[in-house]
């Protein structure tokens, strides 16, 4: 049985695809969106550049999904694992349209609201499992946003990343045990002058992505307008690019749909192995999300097979947050990735690169 939720008022969001310049961050978030295997993105930068406005505009982006009603974890009606609590079948819920859950994260949440609570006594009392969802629960199948994930307690973070990476939240008090699915895009947002994550914990996000302010003024000037326009009246700016919305729209369910079938070649990917190696990344984490980002980004571009381009637009995004040991060196910007993947694939660096490399001090 299906119905068609009631379209609440709600907030109007910033549209994706009216935000100038932040490619980078715009392109790793896409990525995670066709590809959530990819293991989410850390964005860090200045203040003031967009970070909140761009994440919200893609979940505001993202077609709306089946979801079991009146289901706190925002249940996939289709999904054959799906059992009710009562281990009656889905096939007899109702099923209602939702926008893709996007779920922000307060510097000062606990665990419990986080990863929720079990009411013991209840449990004790009345022989039920009494679970109050968390944050967790509220974000399954959408995008978790922690902003400042830098001055977040290690152990929170640790908690959400082996959530992000399972798939699954597992709550545990007095001997009861509660376990629901948790799978969401974990994105995390930050200005380095506060300090960086740790080594360890950085390098379990998939992707790092760095963004700075815009220097030049006529792009200045263009995002002042835009957001001029927008705050001045929505709808209309709305309006305005809902043909391009849903073009995007359309580009993300159509590459979803493709990523199964994207091919790379088995020597393309000896040789993301080999950068790897040669940069001394720790693990295989490096190597496997160079291999699904380099997918979805064919798949979203509506190819099936894997491009030397597109592994060097995504390779830095995917290698430059592993490269660092201490705790205390900072992020590189990406030439030492750059200038290895350029040899070892045997192209020329390209003007970027150079300007990269010229701005560093290195020759």
């Amino acid at each position: 049985m299906s119905s068609t939720a009631q379209t609440p008022t709600r907030r109007l969001v910033f549209p994706f695809t009216a935000i100038v310049g932040q490619e980078e961050m715009k392109l790793a978030l896409l990525l995670n969106v066709i590809d959530p295997k990819i293991g989410g993105v850390m964005i860090m930068g200045d203040r003031g550049t967009g970070k909140s406005t761009t994440i919200r505009a893609l979940a505001d982006l993202l077609p709306e999904i089946d979801v079991v009603a009146d289901d706190p974890f925002n249940s996939d009606p289709h999904d054959p694992d799906w059992i009710d609590n009562d281990g009656s079948a889905q096939a007899v819920r109702l099923t209602v349209k939702k926008k893709v859950p996007m779920v922000d994260l307060p510097l000062g949440a606990t665990e419990d609201r986080v990863c929720g609570t079990i009411d013991i006594e209840k449990a004790l009392s009345e022989g039920v499992k009494a679970f109050e969802p968390g944050l967790l629960a509220k974000a399954n199948r959408g995008i978790l946003y922690v902003d400042e994930v830098n001055l977040l307690d290690d152990h929170l973070v640790d908690v959400l990343l082996d959530s992000a990476a399972s798939g699954w939240n597992t709550v545990e008090r007095e001997g009861i045990s509660i376990r629901h699915p948790a799978r969401f895009v974990l994105v995390g947002s930050g200005n380095p002058e506060e300090g960086e994550l740790r080594p360890q914990l950085l390098d379990r996000f998939g992707m790092h992505a760095e963004i700075r302010t815009v220097k030049e003024p006529a792009l200045r000037v263009e995002i002042v307008e835009q957001r001029a326009a927008f705050d001045q009246n929505p709808q209309e700016f709305l309006e305005n690019h809902q043909t391009a919305q849903e073009a995007m729209q359309k580009q993300l369910v159509m590459a979803r749909e493709k990523l199964p079938s994207v091919e790379m070649d088995y020597e393309q990917r000896v040789k993301i192995s080999q950068v790897c190696s040669e940069l001394d990344v720790d693990g295989l984490r490096g190597d496997i999300v160079t291999n699904r980002a380099a997918k979805a980004l064919a798949a979203f571009e509506g190819r099936n097979e894997v491009t030397v381009d597109d592994i060097r637009r995504v390779i830095t995004l995917c290698l430059r947050h592993r490269l660092r040991k201490d705790p205390l060196e900072s992020i590189d910007s990406g030439y030492k990735v750059e200038k290895t993947f350029s040899r070892i694939f045997g192209l020329e660096p390209s003007s970027e690169e150079s300007t990269v490399a010229a701005s560093n001090g290195i020759r």
